[in-house]
């Protein structure tokens, strides 16, 4: 299936204003790749037709199952390996320092697709920090697509999906086989709350996180959006909190109330200005 002019158009104008996902000019093909099957599953025979149909009713359920479609859940387990090492090696100490007093520690992974991610965290904290075991970590993963998140909550995960970045001994000990399949064992899925979430709505969340995963979504929207995006961030996670965006995001030109910390190989995480210059005080103080 092809997509006219018109009918590109209008998905790049619906993605916009329902999720602000920027479908750039030349990315036809990825309407036809992801919204040709939507059409074949309602019985009709081009997304034209499919345009009509959500021109007709664009609060329908129909419309969720495009904005769903043209969202990118490509993840893996570990991906990218750098943030788990600065998680490991800094993050997660640093907030055991913090936080010992109420031994409690909270962690939002936006955008969790399929659940690789938040389920790498568990067990970055399960296998590294055993002392944390009898505190109350709180894992909330969220993301705008239902589908994925439902899955997620199951844990299961296919050999190629395994072979992907997990290495061997955390398989061994972190999975159960299930036939063909591999599922993540129940304590480690109970670490984790999977909940609908899309960025531009209200952030439902129980309490402010101390560290925030919010990889590879930036990219997806314009400088407004990540803008406000960011500045929510900033009034929802904790003071002294950390902020982790993907390689190829920065705060930088866009909110000039974080500082990027320079943890290892690249500069992927972020702080507040003030909290920052409090812990430059507290040190030059001591």
């Amino acid at each position: 299936m092809t997509t006219s002019a018109e009918s590109f158009k209008y998905v790049c104008d619906l993605v916009r204003r329902r999720a602000a996902l920027v479908v750039e000019p030349g990315k036809e093909y990825l309407v036809d790749s992801r919204l040709g099957p939507i059409a074949k599953r309602e019985g009709l025979d081009s997304i034209d037709a499919l345009v009509t149909k959500l021109r007709a009713d664009d609060r329908g359920p129909l419309v969720g199952q495009v904005i769903e479609a043209m969202t990118t859940n490509e993840t893996s387990f570990f991906r990218d390996v750098h943030p788990f090492e600065v998680l490991r090696t800094k993050l997660l100490p640093d907030m055991i320092k913090a936080r010992a007093a109420t031994r409690s520690l909270r962690i939002w992974c936006a955008a969790a697709s399929t659940g690789q991610e938040p389920y790498s965290i568990a067990m970055t904290i399960r296998h590294h920090f055993p002392e944390l075991a009898g505190w109350n970590v709180q894992i909330t993963a969220t993301d705008l697509n239902a589908a994925v998140l439902e899955r997620a909550r199951t844990g299961i995960y296919r050999q190629l999906e395994v072979n992907r970045g997990l290495p061997a001994p955390m398989l061994i000990k972190y999975f159960d086989r299930i036939d063909a399949d591999w599922q993540i064992k129940a304590d480690l899925r109970q670490m984790i709350t999977f909940q609908e979430l899309n960025l531009l709505d209200r952030w439902p969340l129980s309490s402010a996180p101390d560290i925030v995963f919010m990889r590879n979504i930036l990219i997806y929207f314009d400088v407004e959006t990540k803008r406000a995006i960011l500045k929510r961030v900033r009034s929802t996670m904790r003071a002294d909190g950390f902020l982790v965006l993907g390689g190829a995001e920065t705060t930088i030109n866009i909110d000039d109330q974080f500082v990027s910390l320079r943890a290892g190989a690249a500069s992927l995480v972020y702080q507040t200005k003030p909290a920052v210059l409090a812990g430059k005080e507290g040190r030059n103080a001591a």
